[in-house]
């Protein structure tokens, strides 16, 4: 898939949580936006004398998304300059856009269980991952846990289109996981602690698992050292970092 540089035209935002908003955009040329589920753009905004680049997961899902619209998730960052500019943005704007990138993406693999684990917006590729998720639990006796780890039940970002998903498929199982406030009434779905201390409850198999982690760095090393530990494959444990900056 050829990386190219084109321009965004913003058609649309939302608030998902009280500090993450979701932007969704359309290329300027009117030409698809052609990636693949898990990958993610990089977008240049000019500030003063300096170009700002910052990275963000495509969060649409594929077969909701019109062909040549894409959404990412941005959370605010108090002081950010980037995503100043991306919350101030108005419906007509636009942004240079770079990608796609990226190799966190599902591969071919044979038929067994995915752990993706996620905090915050690094839940965003899973998200976009729904479609082909399902066609590898209904047709390929794929299996899938997915663990969202979040301070407190206002930061779920699509808490709701994973437990929709969850209660359509047998094969997959969404954990909603709470580090400082857990719901009044929780759910089934719902955790208290961090999401690299979940892992042990669905008994980790080197055997058959395969591990993807997305979001927080130290999530990511404290999670692969235990998942190295209990005898992973470095290549069935894949990562993506977020690195927050200004």
């Amino acid at each position: 898939m050829a990386i190219k540089k084109f321009q965004l035209v913003l058609q649309s935002t939302r608030m998902i949580t009280p500090r993450v908003k979701e932007l969704t955009f359309t290329r300027a040329d009117g030409e698809v936006i052609d990636y693949i589920p898990g990958q993610f753009l990089t977008m240049h905004m000019p500030h003063e004398n300096d170009m700002l680049r910052r990275s963000y997961s495509i969060s649409s899902i594929p077969e909701e998304a019109e062909a040549t619209a894409i959404s990412i998730a941005v959370t605010h960052v108090d002081g950010g300059r980037a995503t100043e500019k991306l919350f101030s943005m108005e419906h007509g704007d636009s942004v240079d856009a770079v990608g796609p990138f990226g190799r966190f993406i599902l591969r071919d693999d044979p038929p067994c269980r995915y752990l993706l684990i996620g905090t915050g917006t690094g839940v965003t590729p899973y998200r976009a991952m729904l479609p082909e998720l399902e066609r590898r639990i209904d047709l390929e006796d794929f299996k899938v846990e997915l663990f969202l780890g979040v301070r407190n039940p206002e930061e779920l970002l699509y808490g709701g289109d994973f437990r929709h998903f969850a209660e359509k498929h047998d094969g997959f199982n969404f954990h909603a996981v709470y580090s400082r406030v857990m719901p009044e009434q929780p759910s089934a779905f719902d955790h208290k602690g961090y999401v690299q201390d979940q892992l042990d409850t669905v008994n980790p198999d080197p055997e058959r698992d395969i591990v993807y982690l997305c979001g927080n760095p130290e999530m990511i090393d404290l999670a692969a050292t235990r998942l190295k530990e209990a005898g992973f494959p470095v290549q069935n444990i894949r990562r993506e970092k977020y690195i927050s900056s200004n």
